[in-house]
């Protein structure tokens, strides 16, 4: 413990740093009661660490620039200050109405989610706090009259708050404070020019707050742009990125991931929510049909369905409707957008000619071209808030360690522990089965190579996760029956129909089935494809192909504990008739085979 002098030349303890961190709570940073009785609702027992460094900084106003892993409570970090300095301003004039605060994220459903977190937190403010989220999807007349009652939180995107402010319709003349919310993918996303028409709009001297994953080059830029000696955070918890995760890998044939993955749901291996990080969205619906000819539903997430869809499929899996999300990382997928049309585009759907585009860009990458700094996001990895997820499964490696990272940031949250399980293709076996092979796999053994090394550097290990292949294999020939009737042109179908059905599932019939929630249930979202040849056979595991002993034969380790499949009095009516019917009782048995006469002896 450090000593120095006092004012009487008496030395005296000084405390550390761990313990002025420890001290901190919601109380001893000064928070409205109000704010704290909507903390205690919300379950915040106590400030994480990002928390507790930025919210008295941005209290005393300093410009802040924070980095902080996903999951990390940075948005609470932001919220609660705003809603602080309103509430302030309000006590000291309850009738003032103006624009105080202005939130910039990259995506429609970051927009919505951080919405969400300012009315659960205001929920006891009453109407001293009004805020509008205006990247949700209505037309300019509805913002304008969104906007017409002077709110005092908007959150957008940049594209439609330049809008707005060039039709006047959004005034930030009494703005005082701007945040950044994933600033390092702002500019990903091309919003390049309407961040340099803001800052130019914007008045001298408000604070702002820039929130990041990463600190990039791109953060740097916003940072000269908007910001004034910013107090920087690098912030490193103890239990830092993947601490409460269990790491595992699994080396494996292109085809065997379609078989482990069938094998590992069907008889439930991993329990709990899982998102499968695939390559591509003809991945998601190849593996969605695929899983469907054995019963197991699942719902598809990527950049192609409209936000409405995603943001709707994200709160269902959330609340627990959903328990497997294929999701397409868009690290692949998405590239920087050229213009404000297409960003706008982007906020609903990918046009035909968006994707294309995209699709090329894509190949180029597998061509050996690597994307630059601006044209990298995590997609689905980042920035979309998924609750209780138990474990992530990489059925395709990512291309980098820092998309690892990002990708199974999605599980093991708010101190709760997950589990991430990665397919790595051996390069030896890359290519040996053209159906189910994908171009990244080529450089599996080499991305693995950097992942382990890095999460090495975190003081995290990635085990090998060893199956028994020799009961795996007794499942192979049905996984071979499923892979034959997913073909490409269903692929195709599937990819059509569900656009098709989520574009009819629009807003404007949330009432309707808000008032007929038994209708609700059309609606989910892991409704099977149906394209795809349809084999009942394979819906039902038969006796004979689980290991003698049970689920604990398809792990060497054996810590899995195997669960009946079926119903022990599954159809004990029909066995009864059954043999009713042989016994000769019952109105439909057959006299003639029943008859137990004796032939006449000569």
């Amino acid at each position: 413990m450090k000593r120095k002098l006092n004012e009487d030349d008496v030395p005296s303890a000084e405390p550390t740093e761990n313990a002025t961190k420890e001290e901190k709570t919601f109380e001893s940073l000064g928070l409205d009661p109000r704010l704290r009785q909507a903390l205690v609702k919300e379950n915040f027992a106590k400030p994480t660490l990002v928390q507790a460094e930025a919210i008295p900084l941005a209290l005393e106003g300093k410009d802040i620039l924070a980095r902080a892993k996903t999951g990390s409570g940075k948005t609470a970090a932001y919220v609660l200050p705003i809603l602080q300095n309103i509430l302030q301003r309000k006590a000291a004039n309850p009738s003032l109405k103006t624009t105080s605060a202005l939130i910039l994220v990259p995506t429609r459903e970051l927009a919505e989610q951080v919405q969400r977190v300012i009315v659960s937190f205001s929920s006891y403010c009453g109407k001293d706090v009004r805020s509008v989220n205006l990247a949700q999807k209505v037309s300019d007349a509805v913002q304008r009259v969104m906007l017409a009652d002077l709110p005092d939180i908007v959150v957008s995107t940049p594209a439609r708050v330049l809008s707005n402010v060039n039709s006047s319709a959004l005034s930030l003349r009494d703005l005082t404070q701007l945040v950044i919310d994933e600033a390092d993918l702002v500019l990903s996303y091309g919003y390049e020019d309407d961040m340099n028409a803001l800052a130019k709009a914007l008045p001298r001297g408000i604070q702002t707050i820039l929130m990041s994953a990463t600190l990039t080059s791109e953060v740097d830029t916003l940072k000269g742009l908007f910001c004034r000696n910013p107090v920087t955070l690098k912030l490193t918890e103890k239990e830092d990125e993947g601490s409460g995760i269990s790491q595992y890998v699994v080396k494996c044939a292109e085809d065997e991931k379609f078989l482990l993955t069938y094998v590992i749901f069907k008889l439930q291996l991993i329990k709990g929510k899982c998102i499968i990080f695939v390559g591509d969205i003809d991945r998601c619906y190849r593996l969605k049909l695929f899983l469907e000819q054995f019963g197991i539903r699942s719902c598809v997430l990527n950049s192609e369905l409209p936000a409405n869809s995603r943001i709707h499929v994200v709160q269902e899996f959330n609340k627990g409707v959903y328990d497997i999300i294929i999701a397409a990382d868009e690290q692949e997928v998405l590239g920087k957008r050229k213009s404000k049309h297409d960003k706008e585009d982007a906020e609903v759907e990918l046009s035909d000619s968006e994707d294309e585009t995209q699709q090329q860009k894509q190949q180029s990458n597998k061509s050996g071209q690597k994307l630059t700094a601006k044209q990298k996001d995590y997609g689905i990895s980042r920035g979309i808030d998924f609750q209780n997820v138990a474990c992530v499964l990489n059925f395709d490696l990512p291309t980098s360690s820092k998309s690892y990272t990002h990708r199974i940031g999605r599980t093991g949250r708010a101190g709760k522990t997950g589990m991430a399980l990665s397919f790595v293709v051996p390069r030896e076996l890359y290519g040996k089965h053209k159906p189910t092979s994908f171009p990244t796999a080529q450089h599996d053994e080499a991305v693995l190579a950097k992942i382990i090394k890095r999460q090495a550097k975190l003081g995290h290990e990635i085990k090998p996760y060893h199956f028994e292949m020799k009961q795996v294999d007794a499942f192979r020939y049905r996984m071979t029956d499923a892979l034959r009737a997913v073909t490409r042109l269903a692929v195709q179908e599937a990819r059509a129909r569900e656009i098709r059905q989520e574009l009819v599932r629009s807003e404007k019939l949330r009432r309707h089935f808000e008032e007929n929630p038994e209708e609700l249930r059309h609606l989910r979202h892991d409704n099977e494809a149906r394209t795809a040849r349809i084999q009942p056979h394979l819906k039902h595991v038969p006796e004979y192909l689980l290991p003698n002993k049970g689920k604990q034969g398809l792990v060497a380790d054996g810590q899995v504990g195997h669960i009946g499949l079926t119903k022990p009095n599954q159809n004990r009516i029909r066995k009864a008739r059954e043999r009713n019917r042989g016994r000769g009782g019952g109105r439909k048995a057959d006299p003639l085979k029943t008859f137990l006469g004796k032939g006449r002896r000569k």
